[in-house]
């Protein structure tokens, strides 16, 4: 398989500070030295708690966000690579027509007062691939049937619809540039279980039909495991653990993995407590803190994402 995108020891900090005349400058270290690989037409996951980092990932990889430092390399064709640092404004236009977002919330990402068609070409209207209104009619239309709709829908208002279709209406937006990778920002989080299953199906059609890659981000292990082909799970920015997500599901091996596993089931477990915020670069294993198996050297140095085989890593002493 070839690369499609690469992070490479992506570092984010946030300015805490509160107005111009503050004099306590604190940090929030949102991503501390992540990488990862995304091979074409895979499904990649990234799962974790709330405030681990993955939402801010994603933003830095469609450019919302700039890196504090680290690079992401962008594989466009055979041989051909792209450090989004480097990226001018029109190469960056370019870049975010062929890697799409689809956000959490659909009733606060879809603007109320557009017309789905609007909704759907608002971007397209202002890239390189627009052709004329007759053609993004025709465009539109065919993106809103293939994702489930109607194309009586095209002159409806996003407030008209459910969440479900909502949804959908945002993954057609994202699809009606022909992207070659789709970043799936906890699209099904808000979503009735029986609603979830739809989408999540619908993904998978898309990915076959359309030779998509995703990089899927939740909080649901369970999800994750049944939709993508390879996870990563983060706590407090940092990658504790990766696999093959048939691997993951059956063989965990990081305490905190094992802890969100347990929680999916529905289990009660003794380490239930919050999760912290990095006021300052991990100095140590970043579970410690909750971990039931956490030794002295834990709690002084942070342990090497190592490869534990079979395709298998894992940011763990024991």
């Amino acid at each position: 398989m070839s690369k499609i995108l690469e992070v490479r020891n992506l570092y984010k900090q946030f300015n805490m500070e509160a107005g111009f005349f503050s004099k306590n400058r604190q940090n929030v270290y949102a991503v501390n030295d992540l990488s990862f690989t995304l091979e074409k037409g895979q499904t990649y996951g990234i799962v974790g708690e709330s405030g681990c980092g993955k939402t801010t990932t994603a933003k830095m990889i469609i450019r919302l966000f700039k890196q504090t430092s680290g690079e992401i390399i962008y594989y466009p064709g055979e041989g051909q690579a792209l450090s989004l640092s480097s990226l001018n404004k029109k190469e960056l236009s370019r870049y975010r027509e062929q890697v799409k977002y689809v956000f959490q919330d659909p009733a606060r990402s879809l603007n109320p007062r557009m017309s789905v068609f609007e909704v759907l070409t608002a971007g397209l209207k202002y890239s390189s691939l627009w052709q004329g209104r007759d053609q993004a009619l025709e465009s539109a239309s065919k993106i809103l049937c293939e994702v489930g709709l109607s194309e009586g829908d095209l002159f409806r208002r996003p407030a008209e619809f459910s969440g479900g279709q909502r949804q959908r209406i945002s993954i057609a937006r994202g699809l009606i540039m022909n992207p070659r990778l789709l970043l799936c920002d906890e699209v099904v989080s808000a979503l009735d279980v029986s609603i979830q299953g739809q989408i999540i199906n619908l993904l998978c059609d898309l990915r076959e039909k359309r030779g998509l890659t995703y990089l899927f981000i939740t909080h649901d292990l369970k999800v994750a495991c049944y939709f993508c082909d390879r996870i990563g799970v983060m706590y407090r920015g940092l990658m504790v653990e990766e696999a093959p997500a048939k691997d993951l599901y059956k063989n965990a091996l990081h305490p905190y993995t094992k802890l969100l596993f347990s929680g999916a089931r529905g289990e009660l477990t003794a380490s239930n407590k919050e999760v912290k915020t990095s006021l300052s670069q991990e100095k140590c294993c970043p579970f410690a803190y909750r971990c039931p198996h956490a030794m002295e050297r834990c709690q002084k140095e942070v342990p090497a994402f190592r490869n534990g085989g079979n395709g298998h890593k894992i940011r763990c002493f024991l």
